[in-house]
């Protein structure tokens, strides 16, 4: 593939990843070339089934796009309470912390609601108002447009924004673990606002449910060896033991330690 074609697909790739879908005129003229040059390229993103084409458009295939938030935040509630319990128990009162977009950040920012003066900077505007029901917190958000229906906030600026501070916790979660432990999300812009609350942070903390193992999604984050503490509620399938036994003791499966 020449050189020009695969600048022009990364580019289609991160377009499409960040706003979940594009028409193909408005392609071309980004991109200041014919419609017809953008349906070959759009020919090979298709072939390997991450893109589809829909009346004249360009979309994430219905298999790589994300569950809506409510339904997320509805299930596996027994597992992400579970986790939210260990995760808060490591924060004291009046830490500074970032946290993340997603229904597991949510949970942690329920279970934080006996902690006192805490410094929360977060693009999650449900755990915002979550948090700000105790009137001691200093919630810090991000400006910009509010991505419905989740109730957040992505892109450039949110990266910025995490850019400005720094924190004794980062809490996040991921859309999927990779066999190898890259953690992936839906959009390239999720990945780098993770990353910045990651390096900006003393201690690094990943919350996620069993489910997440072998899910995929199509942008690409840092490996879960990267991360201080893992925080899952079960242990993962078997293909996945030989990561597990390489996290050895920074990896916690919370519904095991209520059971202790």
């Amino acid at each position: 593939m020449a050189s020009k074609k695969i600048r022009r697909c990364d580019l289609i790739q991160q377009v499409v990843q960040e706003r979940g879908g594009i028409s193909v005129g408005a392609l071309a003229d980004m991109l200041g070339v014919s419609m017809q040059t953008i349906r070959r390229d759009l020919d090979s993103l298709c072939d390997d089934g991450t893109m589809r084409r829909v009346h004249g458009r360009i979309e994430l295939a219905e298999d790589r796009l994300n569950t809506p938030f409510d339904q997320r935040a509805g299930t596996n509630l027994v597992g992400k309470r579970a986790i939210a319990e260990v995760a808060a128990g490591m924060i004291p009162d009046g830490a500074t912390l970032f946290l993340s977009i997603g229904s597991t950040a949510l949970s942690v920012a329920r279970a934080l609601h006996r902690r006192r003066e805490l410094t929360v900077i977060t693009n999650n505007l449900s755990a915002a108002m979550t948090l700000s029901e105790e009137v001691s917190n200093r919630i810090i958000l991000p400006g910009g447009e509010l991505r419905l229906p989740d109730r957040d906030f992505i892109g450039e600026e949110v990266v910025s924004f995490f850019g400005r501070y720094r924190a004794e916790y980062a809490v996040f979660g991921t859309a999927g673990v990779d066999i190898d432990g890259g953690l992936s999300e839906f959009h390239q812009a999720e990945v780098r606002a993770s990353e910045r609350m990651r390096q900006n942070a003393q201690t690094s903390v990943l919350v996620i449910d069993r489910s997440k193992f072998g899910r995929h999604a199509p942008s690409i984050g840092c490996a879960i060896t990267e991360v201080d503490h893992v925080i899952c509620d079960r242990p993962p399938a078997a293909p996945f033991a030989p990561l597990i036994e390489a996290l050895g003791g920074r990896i916690v499966f919370s519904e095991e330690r209520e059971m202790e």
